[in-house]
């Protein structure tokens, strides 16, 4: 695995806006602290999310990007892509296959971090189908899109995307997580970027009690001591 001191840049792809402040905010939070640079990359403007009744469904796509940008502050994350795909209904196609290939000879990252194309039995929350569908086309993209010159010939010809290949890959909610990271220090920085999203999180009552929670729960599950907090992952090398 990498040591954090060998990284220069990650790139993040999620289904939504919130998805990476959830499943890993604590953990960008450490990297950009010891001087990683963070791009995410939003498939959707999670469109079909919120839960205000009143506000006007047309807003949504804007308020929510709006959302990820602000929360992306907390974690120390200054560059935010949205892809714009529907969102329920994304898809691993070769078209959102191409465009996340794109953001990776972009970006160039040594180390992605991604959601489970695999469903989480124990946490069917984290395994929406869009979810799932984000996966599977970042892992896809990763290999063997994004480091195959001849695939997507037209990034090359038309964009001068060079090919790249990404070092290492982290999953998020993965059925069985191989990587905790000890975010105690960093989680007042996690719970901010979550409340950034106050469409989506403003209506939950006991917030921080639920997230400690969890990821107390997680910490467990990593032997850390009594009282931290962790974040786990998959992790694997696909360069």
């Amino acid at each position: 695995m990498l040591d954090d001191s060998e990284l220069e840049r990650v790139l993040v792809v999620t289904a939504h806006p919130d998805d990476v402040d959830f499943g890993a905010a604590g953990t960008v939070a450490a990297w950009t602290r010891a001087g990683v640079e963070v791009t995410y990359c939003v498939c959707t403007d999670g469109d079909a999310g919120g839960f205000d009744p009143s506000v006007d469904r047309a807003d949504i796509p804007s308020i929510r990007r709006a959302e990820q940008v602000e929360a992306a502050k907390h974690a120390g994350v200054h560059d935010v892509r949205f892809l714009g795909h529907p969102d329920g209904t994304l898809s691993p196609t070769i078209g959102v296959r191409r465009d996340i290939t794109r953001v990776i000879r972009q970006v160039r990252p040594q180390r992605m971090l991604i959601q489970s194309p695999e469903r989480n039995w124990s946490r069917i929350g984290a395994s929406h189908p869009d979810h799932l569908a984000s996966g599977a086309a970042a892992i896809a993209a990763i290999y063997p899109d994004a480091r195959n010159p001849f695939a997507h010939p037209e990034l090359l010809r038309e964009e001068g995307l060079q090919e790249w290949s990404v070092s290492e890959t982290w999953l998020m909610s993965h059925p069985e997580n191989n990587h905790w990271v000890d975010v105690t220090d960093f989680f007042d920085a996690k719970l901010a970027a979550l409340r950034a999203h106050a469409s989506q999180t403003s209506h939950m009552d006991g917030f921080e009690e639920r997230m400690r929670g969890w990821f107390g729960a997680n910490a467990k599950l990593a032997e850390l001591a009594e009282g931290r907090l962790a974040e786990g992952f998959f992790v694997v090398m696909t360069g």
